[in-house]
């Protein structure tokens, strides 16, 4: 979608002299840029009621009432600021202003360091009114911060805080033109957004999983997570430190095979000496080429795939990354305790053919060290092909593979980086899921025999993948 990008102190302008808009601005690690866009576009009266920087740690639990000794760069921590200065702006100046529409800003922060060693990365968001009195409505994101310059980094923080605060009032009505007003005045190589939440009563409307997708799509974010209520998630406060298996897949539809890969990869996992129940996760992860097999997402599609995967008590990724080895180094910058990906054998014959790799210097050296650091490993899930009338079960000790790389691959199974998975669905591993897809377009009732029962219900009562 294209549109007129309007200059970030025309915005600020605008906002300043042309709305009812009325608020608060509290930022806590990024300086004041936000703020300070406002001030020098002239006429900021007319917006800021008031400004504050509590950086001190003890002044902003103060400020903020938080005797939890947790995260300051959190969701948890916006969340007060947002509830703290709203409510303050309202109390003081609702009979005062009665014709203003009020708000607050808040963003909290980690900048890169002197040294460059950190995280850059925050939460930011807007409570407001779209009208006078009316109840309030809130958006939160978090950023990642991209730019090797503290100084750049903070210009971002400004540009990407008058953006946010704008959309609110100019674009709430359409999440599309949202979401790509974000990006204007900056580029996609200054910052990711890896989470955003729309909700209130006047975004009642906005399904955040759609958003998500959206944010992918537009090369705004790499990867979106939802946990397995459908609850949109940042990655690093569900991933850190936790154990994480993870299988890439269509899932139009579930097919009794995909359940049984994830059923047997977690009895794998549960036999590793880390495994930890309740710090282990499971996700099911679509890739956007998946998604957008067709040019655009078909969104419903798209909503009850992840509702049935969330059935199953599956958390779902949508990505934007084509090989597996940029899938692995995502998970691995979140300091996983052990990662295991999940594919079956015709995917494994691809990511060994050094042909999908001419695009790198290293060639399949260099995606090999990218695809195993430490502490992941590859699950393998049998297939069946036909020779002539014979049938053969094909694992990871028998898989094809070029003779020119075949002792890279030997390395890896004596060094059990690659295991084998057990099916005892033989008489299913003839049928792809896009063969079942198929059977049910063309009406063929022969689909039931290959998906679970309530998958089965679901696609029936909703006349699911017609089309």
């Amino acid at each position: 979608m294209k549109h007129d990008i309007i200059p970030t102190s025309r915005k600020a302008l605008q906002i300043n002299i042309d709305t009812d808009f009325y608020g608060s601005f509290a930022e806590i690690g990024g300086g004041q840029e936000v703020a300070r866009q406002f001030f020098i576009s002239g006429g900021a009266s007319g917006t800021i009621a008031k400004t504050v920087s509590a950086y001190d740690k003890r002044f902003s639990d103060v400020e903020y009432n938080d005797n939890k000794a947790g995260r300051y760069v959190s969701e948890d921590r916006l969340l007060k600021m947002l509830r703290h200065e709203y409510h303050e702006v309202v109390k003081l100046l609702a009979e005062k202003r009665p014709g203003s529409s009020f708000f607050a800003f808040a963003d909290t922060v980690e900048i890169l360091n002197y040294t460059k060693t950190n995280y850059a990365h925050g939460w930011m968001g807007v409570k407001f009114q779209l009208c006078p009195g009316g109840k309030p409505n809130i958006v939160t994101l978090h950023v990642k911060l991209l730019e090797n310059d503290g100084l750049l980094q903070q210009a971002t923080l400004g540009k990407l805080g008058v953006n946010l605060l704008y959309a609110c009032k100019k674009f709430h009505h359409d999440p599309s033109r949202f979401l790509i007003s974000l990006m204007d005045n900056l580029s996609a190589d200054r910052f990711r957004i890896s989470a955003l939440r729309m909700s209130g009563p006047d975004l009642e409307y906005v399904d955040n999983r759609l958003l998500a997708v959206q944010l992918v799509k537009n090369g705004m974010a790499h990867a979106m997570m939802f946990d397995n209520q459908g609850n949109v998630q940042q990655p690093s406060d569900m991933l850190y430190k936790k154990n994480v298996l993870a299988f890439r897949g269509g899932f139009r539809p579930i097919t009794y095979v995909a359940r049984d890969i994830l059923r047997r990869s977690m009895e794998l996992f549960q036999k590793d000496e880390t495994y930890e129940k309740e710090n282990t996760l499971s996700f099911c992860e679509i890739s956007l080429n998946n998604l957008l097999s067709k040019g655009e997402v078909d969104d419903r599609d798209f909503l009850e795939r992840v509702n049935m995967l969330n059935h199953i008590g599956q958390n779902v990724m949508i990505s934007d990354f084509k090989e597996y080895y940029k899938l692995v180094d995502f998970f691995s910058q979140f300091k996983l305790k052990n990662l295991r990906i999940v594919m079956g054998v015709p995917t494994l014959e691809k990511v060994m053919d050094k042909r999908y790799y001419e695009n790198l210097k290293g060639g399949i050296l260099q995606a090999m060290g990218q695809l195993f650091p430490k502490n992941t490993k590859l699950y393998i899930y049998p297939t069946l092909k036909k020779e002539g009338i014979k049938a053969q079960m094909v694992n990871s000790k028998n898989v094809e593979i070029a003779n020119d790389i075949r002792m890279i691959y030997d390395y890896l199974l004596q060094n059990r980086l690659v295991l084998d998975l057990k099916s005892e669905l033989p008489q299913h591993l003839f049928i792809k899921s896009r063969e079942v897809l198929k059977m049910i377009q063309e009406g063929n009732p022969d689909w039931e025999h290959f998906v679970p029962m309530t998958v089965a219900k679901t696609i029936k009562e909703k006349e699911l993948f017609l089309k």
